[in-house]
């Protein structure tokens, strides 16, 4: 039995899978906790789709966090010419990773919709 959904955590969209690891934009969880997402956006079990309206009310994906880390460093370079104008400045973002548990389906759905 195969089943992913589409999720959306930090302004992005992640397609996930039972015992699959990802890794998002920070969320502030203790390693080792679990956490819900709930904006759930489209599940496929074995052919029967739902599909939200943005999201699935109801639907749940659950997961543990793995830690945090910093993703690469991105380097931003302002620069204006002839006017001696220049600005080196670096960033490191924070990413969560996740395991993913579970995908909760909602009470009550009709298959195909």
């Amino acid at each position: 039995m195969e089943i992913y959904a589409i999720i959306e955590t930090g302004s992005k969209q992640y397609k996930v899978a039972p015992n699959q690891k990802i890794e998002v934009e920070r969320l502030n969880i203790p390693e080792g906790d679990t956490v819900d997402l709930d904006s759930v956006l489209f599940i496929n079990d074995d052919g029967n789709v739902i599909t939200g309206n943005p999201t699935i009310k109801g639907a749940k994906v659950r997961a543990t966090s793995l830690g945090e880390f910093k993703g690469d460093k991105v380097t931003v370079f302002k620069y204006k010419p002839k006017v001696r104008y220049r600005r080196k400045r670096g960033h490191r973002q924070i990413y969560t990773k996740l395991l993913i548990n579970k995908i909760i389906k909602p009470r009550g759905h009709k298959h195909g919709t």
